[in-house]
């Protein structure tokens, strides 16, 4: 099969995660990486080599780009990728905005050959996985409601980079940077939200960018989910409780880096009509590895090398998330006012 030459666009932390996962497979090979901090030369190993600039690594004869850079970045070098011939992988959020995400779309309608991917790695968790296959299955019937807390101590935690907290640089807070996984799950799991209502607050870390992000919201089919973003949750959590017909899935914890969060852990609740005690029948999985950044690579790859259709985390998955996250921003009139928050519903694709 042939070997899929490959370049990384930013090589801080996320960059050489996706380095790993390029190296352990055996039809890509890194052969050029970028990033503005010098230094980071000396973490390449063989014969990997170090620019500068997007620019200067485009020059090299690639196949592939993985796109791991700031957020003011991100849909200009997606795109430049595209208009260069290579399939592009990028890391969410895809955009600072919705005008961002619209215009990296007619890109890549312009160029129908090559393929492009949306990081979204928790959509391939193993509680993840698991949990929407008892959805799909329809054993625990329709989804009554979901509430969702995915938090964090800080905005800028573990010594990452400070442009997150700088609104023209990221485009938004906790909720783009962090609580977006969530709002993409949540897609994922119960299908659009149509109607939002939500109260956006920076009033602790007192930065341009939101610290806490709440929201309710109901879906076509009568689906009404609750989800808290928040980078005041001084215990690192993540908690998606689904309420179905016939019992619930719960999904508390998930493998990180830091491990910061705790176990991952899938709770299946079995209803009993006979038994209303609040005390059903549980079976807890716990999960003791993370396949999920090797997983998409493999998916990525699969889809150039046997010319398939990306499966998930299209161009599509993305748009549909960041208008649910611009959605959330412009449903708060305050915040909608204080930072000239555009109307998602003027972008359509």
């Amino acid at each position: 099969m042939k070997n899929l030459k490959v370049g990384i666009a930013g090589y801080g932390v996320v960059g050489k995660r996706r380095a790993n996962c390029i190296d352990a497979h055996p039809n890509l090979s890194l052969i050029a990486i970028c990033d503005k901090n010098s230094e980071e030369k000396e973490h390449l190993t063989g014969q990997v080599r170090y620019h500068k600039s997007y620019q200067e690594l485009l020059e090299e004869e690639l196949d592939v780009l993985f796109v791991c850079m700031s957020n003011d970045m991100a849909a200009e070098v997606t795109k430049a990728g595209l208009n260069k011939g290579l399939h592009v992988f990028c890391e969410k959020p895809p955009a600072r905005n919705l005008e961002e995400m619209s215009s990296v779309i007619e890109c890549e309608k312009r160029n129908p050959g090559q393929k492009l991917m949306y990081g979204f790695n928790h959509r391939h968790h193993e509680s993840v996985c698991e949990a929407l296959e008892i959805i799909k299955s329809g054993i625990l019937g329709r989804i009554i409601n979901i509430r969702g807390l995915y938090g964090k101590a800080k905005l800028i935690t573990f010594n990452q980079p400070d442009w997150r907290t700088k609104r023209e640089l990221s485009g938004g807070g906790v909720l783009l940077d962090q609580g977006i996984h969530m709002v993409d799950l949540i897609s994922l799991f119960a299908g659009e939200f149509e109607d939002v209502h939500s109260f956006i607050s920076n009033d602790h870390w007192g930065y341009d960018v939101e610290d806490n992000a709440y929201a309710i919201m109901r879906s076509n089919e009568g689906v009404v989910a609750m989800i808290n973003s928040s980078a005041t949750q001084w215990r690192h959590r993540f908690n998606l409780d689904i309420n179905l017909e016939n019992g619930s899935l719960i999904l508390g914890g998930i493998l990180s880096g830091t491990k910061s969060y705790g176990a991952e852990t899938l709770t299946v609740v079995t209803a009993d009509p006979d038994f209303d005690q609040g005390d059903p029948k549980e079976q807890i999985t716990t999960y003791n590895k993370d396949p999920s950044w090797q997983t998409e690579i493999d998916l990525f790859a699969e889809s150039i090398l046997d010319n398939l259709e990306i499966s998930s985390g299209t161009s599509l998955d993305a748009f549909k998330t960041m208008k649910l996250v611009s959605r959330i921003y412009f449903s708060d009139s305050e915040w909608r006012n204080r930072y000239n928050i555009q109307d998602p519903e003027q972008y359509n694709i």
